[in-house]
């Protein structure tokens, strides 16, 4: 069906309230409107669907989360296990208590069993609840850090990461031959909990998660040398963070705990921020605003289904600065392997997990340190599936990964990223570091001193609408057609192409297979020892650009990030 033919099913379809319909009728007369919202579908892949919540076959909304959860269903029927179950989380946007509850009666129906937790809940314990309970499955409704306009459906499996590759095809497969309407089993809420299909998580779970989150803290005692006058700000952005970050920053001895009392307020609209992610500078200024007023030492502020954390950490000038996702990141690893090391916690053969977008200089601290270090593609999927594979075959035992995206996971007990470890194991390093009369701005300056000068930026180049979705397109299909000799001015000595697997040397014209392959992403290798990467976003309308260099001094590293911009950024155009 064309797009015209897929508005008038819907909207005659039994299935459609009056409200449906009635919005569908308010833009009847509007072509570009009626084609944004039905020329396809959300397309399923290894993230879910993500997308702005409205009536649509490309929106977010109940019809969309009956026919994905009725897909996965199917796929999940199919696998041997007995005493099916699948956990089920959600956020603190509009929408996703009552989309969750819809994907458990959707899941009743089918004859499987749901473990529903009682609110919103960070996105981590989630992953937990999915290994704690031995559930082969789980359903997580966010958008993470998007805008209030959008909603997501995240799925997982029973190892508590997000849907493999494989599996993520055979649900999109199932979706693209099930009716959109007439496919669906469902049953009522209530008669399916009082039945015992559906069971409802509380502070039990609650309990379980933090005592597993408290036994990853390496330095208690530090934490209590400065606790009479070490202070923190946090906000949650309104969202799920509100409760667990600060109960385990109190566990961890913490004593000045200041929520920003308007962020701490749970509220999908995110009324304060014009995006609630901890990528953003503007969104702090309330919580700068407390922190100067109390003197505070660290900034933490986590995103509204809390798998990412950001900070602010004051600078010489008792200016406080946002740290980049990587220069965070830099600073826990080796923070983590001071402090395992310290208190005789590290594990043989340790090693640490990046994505292939992030900062080199983990891997520079990892290896002078004695840890492996691997690539993997973006996504803690992926992270997961490393780690799983390292520890199965008993090479290395990973104690931490992560990505320049601000997403940390540390120990075993989850296969995502984890904002409310990562925030007391900031809050830990940050303490310790106070001990010592530094703060994190001055120990990210001895790490630029001990292991050599690292800068970094990633670039949006933001394409909306149809005419986006075409253009991403094109410019991947360009890159690889007609491969750039040169970048700003600097010879390309190397492409790399993880689509394909492979490695050509520009110079001598050989290619060579490498360990990653099957993700659309290209990567220059540059004469200066910059490398410039380019991707298109799995789950925004956008094209990223990841500029990373080295060099003698930070000016020198921030004119090669300057140059390579002006080249990005063209791109776009």
């Amino acid at each position: 069906m064309n797009y015209k033919e897929q508005y008038n099913r819907w909207l005659s379809s039994p299935a459609l309230s009056k409200q449906e319909k009635e919005e569908l009728r308010s833009i009847a007369g509007d072509e570009k409107e009626i084609e944004s919202r039905f020329f396809g579908p959300l397309e399923f892949g290894t993230a879910g669907l993500r997308g702005i919540m409205a009536v649509g076959l490309f929106r977010m909304n109940i019809h969309i989360i009956r026919h994905t959860t009725q897909a996965f269903c199917e796929l999940i029927k199919e696998e041997p296990a007995k005493d099916k179950c699948v956990a089920i989380g959600y956020d603190s946007r509009l929408n996703s208590d009552k989309f969750s509850k819809e994907a458990a009666c959707i899941i009743a129906a089918n004859g499987i069993k749901v473990r529903i937790f009682d609110a919103l809940r960070p996105t981590p314990e989630l992953s937990f609840a999915i290994r704690e309970y031995g559930c082969i499955a789980g359903i997580n409704v966010t958008a993470s850090h998007n805008p209030k306009e959008y909603n997501g459906y995240k799925v997982y499996w029973s190892d508590g990461a997000q849907l493999p590759p494989h599996h993520a095809e055979e649900v999109a497969k199932k979706m693209s031959h099930l009716d959109m309407f007439d496919s669906i089993k469902t049953m009522d809420y209530d008669k399916a909990l009082s039945d015992g299909l559906i069971t409802i998580m509380g502070q039990e779970t609650d309990e379980k998660f933090l005592k597993n989150v408290m036994e990853q803290a390496n330095d208690y005692e530090s934490v209590e040398k400065v606790a009479d006058s070490f202070k923190l700000v946090y906000t949650p952005f309104h969202g799920a963070g509100y409760k667990l970050v600060p109960e385990a920053l109190k566990r961890l001895g913490i004593k000045h705990i200041l929520c920003e009392p308007q962020q701490s307020k749970i509220d999908g609209t995110f009324p304060t921020v014009v995006s609630p992610n901890p990528e953003n500078p503007e969104g702090f200024e309330l919580s700068i605003a407390l922190a100067k007023k109390n003197g505070a030492d660290l900034i933490i502020g986590t995103d509204p289904d809390c798998d990412r954390v950001g900070i602010m950490v004051r600078d010489d000038k008792g200016n406080y600065i946002t740290l980049s996702g990587n220069q965070t990141g830099v600073l826990l690893l080796d923070y983590l392997i001071g402090a395992k090391t310290r208190t005789g916690k590290m594990p043989k053969n340790p090693a640490s997990l990046k994505s292939l977008v992030t900062t080199e200089m983990a891997r520079v601290i990892s290896e002078k340190n004695g840890l492996a270090c691997f690539d993997t593609f973006t996504g803690f999927k992926f992270m997961a599936e490393k780690k799983n594979a390292l520890e199965a075959a008993g090479t290395h035992n990973v104690i931490y990964s992560y990505e320049e995206s601000y997403g940390y996971m540390i120990g075993d007990f989850v296969r995502d990223k984890d904002a409310v470890t990562a925030s007391m194991l900031l809050a830990e390093m940050a303490a310790w570091y106070a001990g010592q009369g530094m703060t994190l701005f001055d120990a990210l300056l001895k790490l630029y001193e001990k292991y050599g000068q690292f800068a970094e930026k990633t670039l949006n180049l933001v394409m909306p609408g149809l005419d986006g979705l075409e253009k991403m397109k094109k410019l991947m299909a360009d890159l690889r057609e007609n491969p750039p000799e040169e970048i700003a001015g600097e010879t390309v000595f190397m492409r790399r192409d993880y689509m394909s697997g492979t490695e050509l040397d520009v110079k001598s014209g050989k290619t060579h297979e490498i360990e990653l392959k099957g993700s659309n992403v290209l990567r220059y290798g540059m004469a200066d020892s910059t490398a410039v990467i380019v991707r298109p976003s799995g789950t925004e309308p956008k094209v990223k650009v990841y500029i990373l260099a080295s060099g003698e001094t930070q000016a020198a590293c921030s004119e090669k990030v300057q140059k390579y911009e002006a080249w990005a950024n063209k791109l776009a155009d």
